[in-house]
């Protein structure tokens, strides 16, 4: 497991494939696309925190994030769990920029070690 997967209580790892819960195939599909929109777009994308942990002014970010974290904290009204769950985390995103906490969660409490080691595995937005 990442130490971001190790600092939540119920996030799956990127590389457990054929389990319950398991996002792997999800995350490895995706991948194509992530590296068609670095060459497509070129430096107006940051793939945060790979391109590093500030986000430069005018770029648009990509950030893994787990809407588990936040599906909870909104009400569910008529949506489906993937629709609660896309609602939650924008949601979650709107109100951590408005109450200026979100620049925070882009810089979460790591050790240098740890930092290190998340900049090469990725780290999920939002796990402090």
């Amino acid at each position: 497991m990442r130490l971001t997967e190790q600092w939540t209580a119920t996030a799956k790892s990127v590389f457990l494939f054929d389990v319950q819960g398991a996002v792997a195939k999800s995350t490895h599909a995706g991948l194509p696309w992530l590296r068609y929109l670095r060459q497509e777009c070129q430096r107006k994308i940051h793939f945060w925190p790979f391109d590093g942990w500030d986000i430069p002014q005018g770029a648009s970010v990509v950030a893994e994030v787990y809407p588990s974290l936040w599906t909870k904290r909104f009400p569910r009204e008529n949506r489906d769990g993937d629709q609660q769950a896309a609602y939650a985390v924008a949601a979650w995103l709107r109100r951590a920029d408005l109450n200026d906490s979100l620049v925070s969660f882009f810089h979460p409490p790591l050790e240098l070690e740890e930092r290190k080691a998340a900049e090469i595995e990725g780290w999920i937005l939002g796990v402090v």
